[in-house]
Parts: C-alpha cells; structure tokens; sequence
C-alpha cells in the first residue's frame, strides 16, 4: 500500500506527459515572441513580399503581357507567392536557425524531450504559417481584383504551395548550415534568392525566356512550385506533367532534407 502511495506522489510531482503536440506548440509560440523583437527579419518577412509584386505588376503591364499570352493574375500571383516563399519563409528561417545556433538554444533544446525535427519545426511554424497567410492574401486580392477569374485548377494552386512551404524550410536549414554568422546569413541567402527570383518564373515567366534557358530554368528548385501554382491558374499542364513536377519538388525536397540531416550544425560554428 505504501508503494502505491508512494508512486502516485512521485507521479503527481512529475506532472503530466508532454507530447509533442504541446511541445511543438510551446516552441513555436516562444519563437514567435522572439520574432516579434527582430524589427529587420519581421520587416523582411512581413513587408517585402508584398511590395515586390506591385513592381512586377507594373513591369508585367509595361512589356510582360507583350510577350506572353499570360493574364494579368497569372503572371503576378504565381511571382507573389515566390516572393512570400523566399522571403517570409526562406530567407526569414536561414537567419532564425543560425542566430538560434549561435546563441547555443538549439544546444539547449537538445538536452530536454525535444527531438531534433521538433526543434527545427517549432523554430519554422511562425515564419510558415505567415508566408501561408500572405499567400493567402494574395491569392484572394489577385483573383478578385486583377482579373476576376475562377481558377482552373485550384488544387495545383493549394499544392505548389504546400510543397513550396515545405522546400523553403529544408532550403533554410541548407543555408543555415553553410553560413557562419546571422550578418553572413545575409549573404549565403543572395544565389537562392536571385536565382529563383530570376529563374523559375516568379519575376519573369518562363515562356518569354529562350527555350534552351527555359528547359535549364524549369530544373531549379523552385521552378516546380512556381509552375505548378500557375497551371492551377491556366489549367495548361497535362497530367502526365503535373506528377513530373511535383515529382522534381519532391525530388528537391529529399535532397535537402538529406543535406540538413547530414550538414546542419546543433553548436556555433568556429
């Protein structure tokens, strides 16, 4: 009796089980707050993906829509999104991690119940869920205020983006590994960035690329994901080329979750 008694109380005093629900949760929710103080990364995060589109809105009506048989909508949603992917998300999370690695919290976390892939989701679900949000929004304001026109696949629409979310955050956790310092971060992030920005169809359609840059373009990391946004918009893409780039995302998508198994770094890098 005395043993029962004596086990209750030490089970009583140990409190309840965390799960990772609820750990996940306790992280994002401190991180948040974290990000909430870092003025530069929640400007970046916040404001540039929503300026970004009205310069590509006025380029797309000045000589874009010229050169392709691209809407309005088509063009600028699909770059809108990018932008949030690349910069709410990407760029946002490549200096979360390092500035977490340096300031040794990952190292801290570690210690506790928090598993490895705990510690990385909890530290990318705010900057997900507000490229989620300013997704969203854009999508809502281009497809009834641009052009007022019901997509033609919207569940292209919906997967491109959840695969972009998920490229993004293994893409950050790449960076993040190869950068030594949140001010070098800045830096490691700019290939990504301007390459995607450039090639894969965000700032400038692949349709009025030449063909032989075209086909190189559509095998960048976020070419599928920028693709597949805009075929849910045009319906243009067979199904046959669907499953191909959702298969490239996925294929993007492993690699990069293998590099950050193998490459990313839990101390600060010296």
């Amino acid at each position: 009796m005395s043993t029962l008694t004596t086990d209750s109380a030490t089970t009583a005093a140990a409190g309840p089980a965390s799960t990772p629900a609820g750990r996940l949760t306790s992280l994002a929710r401190a991180e948040l707050t974290l990000l909430g103080r870092n003025k530069g990364v929640l400007f970046t995060a916040m404001a540039i993906p929503l300026i970004l589109p009205f310069s590509v809105y006025a380029s797309a009506k000045d000589t874009l829509q010229d050169s392709t048989s691209l809407s309005m909508s088509e063009i600028i949603l699909p770059a809108a999104i990018g932008f949030s992917l690349l910069f709410a998300v990407y760029s946002a999370l490549v200096n979360i991690f390092v500035v977490r690695r340096e300031e040794l919290v990952f190292k801290r976390l570690r210690t506790g119940e928090l598993q490895d892939g705990e510690i990385l989701a909890g530290a990318a679900l705010p900057s997900l869920l507000i490229g989620l949000a300013q997704s969203v929004l854009v999508s809502v304001a281009c497809l009834t205020v641009i052009d007022a026109k019901v997509p033609a696949a919207a569940h292209l629409i919906v997967i491109g983006l959840l695969l972009g979310l998920v490229l993004a955050v293994v893409a950050a956790g790449v960076t993040a590994a190869l950068s030594r310092t949140a001010e070098g971060s800045q830096v490691t992030t700019l290939p990504l960035v301007f390459i995607s920005m450039l090639g894969s169809g965000m700032a400038v359609p692949l349709e009025v690329l030449p063909d032989k840059v075209a086909s190189i373009c559509e095998m960048l990391p976020f070419s599928p994901v920028i693709a597949l946004v805009r075929s849910g918009l045009t319906g243009e893409l067979s199904g046959t080329e669907t499953l191909a780039q959702i298969g490239l995302a996925v294929a993007w998508i492993v690699v990069a979750g293998i590099a950050v198994r193998r490459l990313f770094r839990w101390e600060p890098r010296r």
